[in-house]
């Protein structure tokens, strides 16, 4: 049986989807295609590569993100995307979608056309930078000759590629929207960031009903796209979530 895994965006929070996977193979459930975005692309790719869950969650906690080597210089964002290809590299040793142990979809915006691409052969890296590259923070990934961000600003619950594939298909949602008063309201900004995440969650959580089972955990409201110190917890969040998800609808998984 194909069985389909879908990783949403979310920043930080993607570490929640590593607590996911380890409960899902607890429970002897291991995806054999994953789709992912942003935050997922990366827990996607390196657990396609074949990686375990441990070693997944030790390298979001080792590989410093703010860090000053890491800042870009005469580029248009605060952290270089490019800079962190060797982190990568030292992990996924085979830059290629077909050295992976699973089937890997990974989705990016072409941030000049405006379009949605869905890598899954060639190079894997880049795209999966690219796939994460939170626009106006990190620098756009050149890929070809053409400029990716953030999959998730036009799929951030990357269903599609799985569905002519997979006999079921599992969703990890990281991103809930959290609930605010108007007080919160204070600026134009936060008004258009309100509406652009408002966008984001409705046509992810459209989908849902097309996933045989979802875990969305609501306690991640809690925690920032950028909060790298919540790490474990995010995971414990993820893990728990999972598990007493899998342990009431076991059955519906057809295990």
């Amino acid at each position: 049986m194909n069985i389909g895994l879908v990783l949403s965006g979310g920043g930080a929070r993607g570490v929640a989807h590593i607590g996911a996977i380890r409960a899902l193979e607890e429970h002897g459930i291991f995806p054999t295609h994953i789709s992912g975005t942003s935050a997922g692309a990366i827990v996607g790719a390196l657990y396609a590569g074949g990686l375990g869950w441990a070693e997944i969650l030790d390298f979001f906690k080792t590989i410093p993100i703010f860090h000053t080597q890491k800042y870009a210089r005469g580029k248009p964002g605060f952290i270089d995307t490019e800079k962190f290809y060797l982190d990568f590299k030292k992990l996924l040793p085979d830059d290629d979608f077909r050295a992976l142990k699973k089937t890997l979809f990974v989705t990016g915006t072409n941030v000049v056309k405006g379009t949605l691409k869905i890598f899954d052969s060639g190079e894997v890296i880049r795209p999966v930078l690219a796939s994460a590259s939170f626009p106006g923070v990190f620098t756009p990934t050149k890929i070809g000759k053409s400029y990716y961000v953030d999959g998730g600003v036009l799929n951030n619950f990357p269903l599609e590629p799985l569905q002519p594939f997979c006999d079921k298909i599992l969703g990890v949602y990281v991103n809930p929207l959290r609930s605010i008063n108007v007080k919160d309201l204070k600026n134009a900004y936060s008004v258009v960031e309100r509406s652009y995440k408002i966008k984001m969650a409705a046509d992810s959580i459209q989908k849902f009903k097309d996933c045989d089972l979802v875990v969305h955990p609501e306690e991640l409201s809690r925690y920032g796209t950028f909060n790298m110190n919540g790490m474990d917890a995010i995971f414990d969040i993820g893990y728990s979530t999972t598990k007493n998800i899998l342990e009431e609808s076991e059955f519906a998984i057809g295990k």
